[in-house]
């Protein structure tokens, strides 16, 4: 009875409650939404309008086209730049590290506004291109969402696919090479065979963070409609709002995405093996023409990739009048930006981000407990349910969350708290898999030692176990708070004039068309995100990532 009523049962069933009031009844509320109508009967009109219209079905095949487009490119980008990297003695194979996850990290739509601005109908490289007689043709629709997004999230697949490379016995190729298997043959029925988890796991990253992805199909897709823009059109629309068929398209989103999770649990099973790298991999020097290739390609890659980056933040220096850049430059969008809640912005993306972390790392921290000390259904029922905002786009958690806190008895729509209570559940995952991964390979033993000692529970979890998750929670907790404060998604349903951030100004700006003061919160938002990286690289020292 006493180990009944312990601390660690309370954790359980409060994290429960907390979960089926925050989560699961928000999720409720917009199943809800989608199947009675206003006289609260039940009905299907609202799935049947959608599934009957061309003009809103297609979105679902818009989106799926895109999304597997992104990620067989960003399979074909990050695979070979990966082996170059694991493989080769490559000169600043850090820097490409670095740029690599900057390039992934940063605000999605930013990517989209500077690619317009360089590749755009009136962009830099099309002008200067078109005065020579080339005609590059249109960025905007499907090719430019594929072509944003590829160079945005093959990185992700490069740092999956260098944890993977590591882990390959050098044994295993000496064997396959004396079997006669060699180059272009060994890297495909040997070294891919063997990173196929890793590979699988990476695809479903970058599939769910293109399909949920909000700011680049609407910055760059112009009529190309997919899923997420659809959704806030119909919540939050210039020509009217229907609720009740952004909720119904919110159920069509849940309900594909878990699928193609679990297709993607079940062929990560077909493929579950473990390597010990007992002989890591010996690193070879690039010579030749093929040398002369691996830099052209990695760097050639990485350049293109960063570009967006680099030119928002000259952008942002230039002299500006709303739309038009003009030669010369001040401190003009900066100044004009000021006036335009930049100050607000900032505190605002400070205090929702460290009082969203606060919260995180603290139930990340009970939840991994929990999960590895002591298992069971309950516990494990909470790991899951945690998991879920990972497969659902964050559109449809704002509209969940504002549906079911705009009313009694618990009203949160128009508070700072309820962009808190969106950022937590949507950016915890991040937390809790480092969180668990570190508290895994501790072992059990020293927790006793301590008790042994006449420690209590509650000081050795406080006092041994926690201060040794540091590493993994510091981790976890920087690649949750990168994605908080470019968090759009969900935080354009949510925010208004008195919680907006640095990334809803941003977006501000450049639906309004003041480009000069959209390059300014840009760089305010890119470089706030390259020195938290830079904390993240210099904290973890590893180029695994465990989320």
């Amino acid at each position: 009875m006493k180990r009944k009523l312990e601390i660690w049962t309370f954790f359980t069933f409060a994290l429960l409650a907390l979960f089926l009031v925050f989560l699961i009844y928000p999720l409720f509320g917009i199943l809800q939404q989608s199947v009675i109508d206003e006289n609260g009967r039940f009905t299907l009109e609202q799935f049947h309008k959608f599934f009957t219209n061309p003009y809103y079905s297609s979105t679902i095949l818009n989106s799926f086209s895109v999304t597997i487009a992104i990620t067989l490119s960003t399979l074909v980008l990050g695979i070979p730049f990966a082996y170059f990297y694991s493989f080769y003695q490559l000169k600043g194979a850090k820097f490409l590290f670095v740029v690599s996850i900057l390039c992934c990290m940063s605000a999605p739509f930013i990517g989209a506004y500077a690619w317009i601005m360089l590749l755009g109908r009136s962009g830099v490289i099309t002008q200067g291109l078109a005065k020579i007689g080339i005609n590059i043709g249109s960025i905007y629709g499907f090719k430019g969402i594929l072509f944003v997004q590829a160079l945005k999230l093959y990185p992700l697949v490069f740092i999956y696919m260098n944890g993977a490379f590591k882990n390959i016995d050098n044994s295993l190729i000496e064997a396959s090479t004396s079997l006669g298997c060699k180059g272009i043959n060994r890297f495909f029925k040997i070294i891919l065979s063997l990173s196929m988890p890793t590979i699988l796991a990476a695809s479903l990253l970058v599939f769910m963070r293109s399909f949920a992805d909000f700011g680049t199909p609407l910055i760059i897709g112009e009529g190309f409609r997919t899923f997420p823009v659809e959704i806030y059109k119909q919540y939050i629309g210039e020509n009217g709002t229907n609720h009740a068929f952004a909720a119904t398209i919110s159920v069509v989103a849940i309900l594909v995405t878990a699928l193609v999770f679990l297709i993607q649990k079940w062929a990560g099973k077909k493929f579950t093996f473990s390597i010990n790298a007992l002989h890591p991999v010996e690193k070879q020097r690039p010579k030749g023409i093929m040398g002369i290739l691996i830099y052209l390609f990695t760097y050639g890659l990485s350049g293109i990739a960063i570009l967006p980056n680099v030119y928002i933040i000259y952008l942002s220096f230039r002299n500006c009048d709303r739309s038009v850049f003009k030669p010369g430059y001040s401190l003009i969008n900066y100044t004009q930006a000021a006036k335009k809640l930049l100050v607000r912005s900032i505190q605002n993306t400070f205090l929702l981000g460290f009082l969203s972390l606060a919260l995180i790392i603290l139930v990340s921290i009970i939840i991994a407990y929990l999960v590895v000390r002591r298992g069971n259904f309950l516990n494990n029922a909470i790991d899951t349910l945690s998991m879920l905002p990972y497969i659902i786009p964050g559109s449809v958690i704002g509209i969940a969350l504002a549906v079911s806190f705009s009313k009694p008895p618990i009203v949160l729509v128009g508070s700072l708290w309820i962009m808190v209570l969106s950022l937590v559940i949507r950016r915890m995952p991040y937390t809790i898999r480092s969180a668990t991964a570190t508290l895994v390979q501790i072992p059990y033993s020293i927790e006793e030692a301590a008790l042994s000692l006449g420690s209590s529970k509650l000081k050795t979890f406080t006092k041994v176990t926690v201060p040794m998750m540091a590493n993994g929670i510091l981790s976890g907790a920087i690649l949750s708070w990168v994605a908080i404060v470019t968090e759009l998604s969900s935080a354009i349903i949510l925010y208004n004039n008195k919680t907006i951030t640095l990334t809803m100004s941003a977006y501000v700006a450049i639906s309004r068309g003041n480009y000069g003061i959209a390059a300014a919160f840009s760089a305010v938002l890119t470089i706030l995100t390259t020195i938290s990286l830079i904390i993240y690289l210099f904290v973890s020292k590893s180029e695994d990532v465990k989320v």
